[in-house]
């Protein structure tokens, strides 16, 4: 266990979840990586780089909903502003992209 934190503290992180819209090739990366462009409903639309091209084609990531928090600050990558930050669990350096088991509405709050 890295460090530990009140419930307090977790109630800041705002987990989303939202529906991948549109992905493009990211050859500016220092990594492998996909731009993404993904829709949280009533928060709108935010960018994110991912570091998930080796288990992930473009075309699988089209309309998947994935999990992100959506409160960081951004961050810009190269020239590409990143909004939010998707979450996956880490198996040696493959990322498995976190998501709700069935459908649900975009921007919904996950606990």
């Amino acid at each position: 266990m890295e460090k530990i934190i009140t419930f307090e503290e977790f109630t800041k992180v705002d987990l989303r979840v939202g529906t991948i819209i549109e992905v493009k090739n990211f050859p500016e990366a220092r990594n492998p990586a996909y731009q993404l462009i993904i829709d949280f409903g009533a928060l709108g639309i935010k960018k994110s780089s991912a570091q998930i091209t080796t288990l992930y084609a473009k075309e699988d990531l089209l309309h998947r909903q994935i999990v992100a928090v959506v409160n960081f600050p951004k961050k810009q990558i190269g020239k590409f502003m990143s909004e939010c930050l998707v979450v996956g669990a880490v198996k040696e350096r493959d990322v498995f992209l976190l998501h709700p088991e069935k459908p649900v509405k975009n921007g919904s709050v996950v606990v």
